[in-house]
């Protein structure tokens, strides 16, 4: 019996800020086109994640009148403060006045991106766009001729073991002339896409981060509205790895606060999440969380290797748009206004190609018209900062940086790093064990009672969306080599090493507590963990991070 069938004009993928801006743009330029959006999460906004310091530039593009529609931009940076954390307990201020232009925030807000995402929602379905949350799309369809022609949602209702269940309801096929993939940081479909077409032939391999971030609940005494703080060094400056941390004041005596390992770390004992606690134990963070309450958690990985790592974006019958293609500002700490912009060119190409009458063929002039846009000078003045990190270390990385990002990019060469992040691991006989403090309950936690603040939930009894090419070969290795890494890196405890009834050592998956990061997949030295889509509705569901 064939698949239940819904034809598009446009299917996007993701109702994150790429694909709410190619939607809302589609139909600004032709209210005829049919365009729909999927949503993995239960609700739009569910599975966003980010800082977030936000810039404004393309909103002011998409919609001008944004502040009369009342767009959540409501807390406007009015003051910044940079801190290099020497130690546990010491720290330097960066004067302002030594930071770069392009560190600067004035004019830009403190938001909830999640929010910012429903509100682009609500715009869409105003224009026009057809929204479905809580439907995953699981499968690419390919045409006959070998294009894209839209994707297969996954199936609901399925048992572990691939059995049908009394509630089974099979997925269903959305036909577009021209499919958008905009599915953030290591989308499974897109890393298809790569391999598929070979859109990364000629590029460094893609790099990453993994940000870890609460939401607190401050005394009106330690809460400063409108402050943004960054730093740098401490903890992380210990192992040797890249990164920094931010604490943002929203309103409402809330604000974030989190840190971003680098994905390129060595020390296969170092766990991200224990990194992120020990951080707020810093005076300097510490004096505005004490007496606070954690009210919210989260986990998702950053696309950060800049335009050298971003892979080809078209192929014939669609784009991939946003942190799927890798348009993150890292130098900036930012990247949903370039995503934003990224959907927004996609939309401009496609509308014109549907206007000429065509459909899955390879939209080639998107790299011209996004080589020609903002987001990609900006993105090309920026190209060396992350390279320059990982080549020269913390110290001398962040001079080089400070210099290139003062000059505008304008060295007359572009920085590489070829080593992708999996490859980066030594040996833990090579390796210098980490001793984590337990947390106090108080500033520092551990990670059950982290995912419990996620709101994370999938439907018993599915199949693991966490799948191993190989059960047995390389766990036996990572645990021989690297104490198996993936009880570290995760940042929700999936992974456990148990003893089987044999007495032997194996790898336990525990997949309903996933927060959709993706940090095993780009972490996994073996590359043996292949993150799926789970039924569509599970994961997190973020109250305005």
């Amino acid at each position: 019996m064939a698949r239940e069938q819904m034809q598009y004009d446009v299917v996007i993928i993701g109702a994150g800020p790429a694909g709410l801006a190619a939607a809302c743009r589609l139909r600004q330029l032709d209210a005829n086109l049919s365009v729909c959006l999927l949503e993995k999460g239960a609700e739009v906004g569910a599975h966003i994640l980010s800082g977030a310091v936000f810039e404004p530039r393309a909103l002011n593009e998409l919609f001008p009148d944004w502040q009369n529609q009342g767009a959540p931009l409501t807390t406007a940076v009015n003051a910044e403060d940079w801190q290099f954390l020497r130690s546990a307990d010491a720290a330097i201020q960066i004067p302002n006045v030594a930071l770069p232009k392009v560190l600067h925030n004035q004019g830009n807000y403190i938001i909830s991106l999640g929010r910012l995402c429903q509100w682009l929602a609500e715009r869409a379905t105003e224009l026009g766009v057809d929204i479905f949350p809580g439907f995953a799309a699981a499968q690419v369809l390919y045409r006959d001729d070998g294009s894209v022609g839209g994707v297969i949602t996954g199936d609901m209702g399925r048992a572990a073991d691939g059995t049908e269940k009394a509630d089974f309801v099979e997925g269903i096929e959305l036909h577009g002339k021209y499919t958008l993939f905009c599915e953030g940081a290591r989308g499974h479909l897109g890393k298809e896409l790569i391999e598929h077409f070979k859109l990364n032939e000629g590029k460094d391999p893609q790099h990453y981060a993994i940000g870890i971030k609460e939401i607190w609940r401050l005394p009106a005494a330690q809460h400063k509205e409108g402050l943004v703080m960054h730093s740098l060094g401490w903890p992380l400056s210990e192992t040797g790895t890249s990164g920094g941390g931010f604490l943002y004041h929203l309103s409402d005596s809330q604000v974030a606060v989190g840190l971003i390992t680098d994905l390129c770390y060595s020390n296969p004992h170092l766990s991200p999440f224990d990194e992120f606690q020990r951080y707020k134990h810093h005076p300097k963070i510490a004096q505005y969380l004490q007496g606070g309450e954690r009210i919210g958690y989260g986990a998702r990985a950053i696309t950060k290797g800049g335009i050298q790592s971003q892979p080809q974006k078209y192929f014939a019958g669609g784009l991939l748009l946003g942190d799927d293609a890798g348009t993150l500002n890292f130098a900036k700490i930012k990247g949903s206004h370039t995503a934003m912009k990224s959907g927004m060119i996609g939309a401009e190409v496609i509308a014109k190609a549907l206007a000429a009458g065509r459909s899955h063929d390879s939209l080639s002039e998107f790299e011209v018209e996004y080589k020609s846009s903002w987001a990609y000078e900006e993105l090309y003045a920026q190209r060396n900062i992350g390279p320059a990190q990982q080549k020269f270390g913390s110290l001398f990385g962040s001079a080089y940086a400070f210099i290139d990002m003062n000059l505008g990019g304008k060295l007359p060469w572009t920085l590489h790093n070829t080593k992708a992040d999996h490859n980066q691991l030594t040996l833990t006989s090579n390796s210098k064990k980490i001793d984590y403090p337990k947390p106090d309950n108080k500033l520092s936690f551990d990670k059950l009672s982290s995912v419990y603040l996620s709101n994370t939930n999938h439907a018993e009894n599915q199949p693991c969306h966490l799948q191993l090419i190989d059960s047995s070969t390389p766990i036996r290795i990572n645990l021989a080599q690297y104490d198996e890494p993936a009880q570290r890196y995760c940042p929700a405890g999936v992974y456990e090493i148990v003893a089987a009834e044999n007495g032997e050592k194996k790898l336990q998956i525990n997949s309903p507590n996933c927060v959709h990061c993706k940090t095993c997949d780009i972490k996994d030295p073996m590359q043996n963990i292949q993150w799926v889509t789970p039924e569509g509705g599970g994961g997190p569901n973020y109250s305005a991070m």
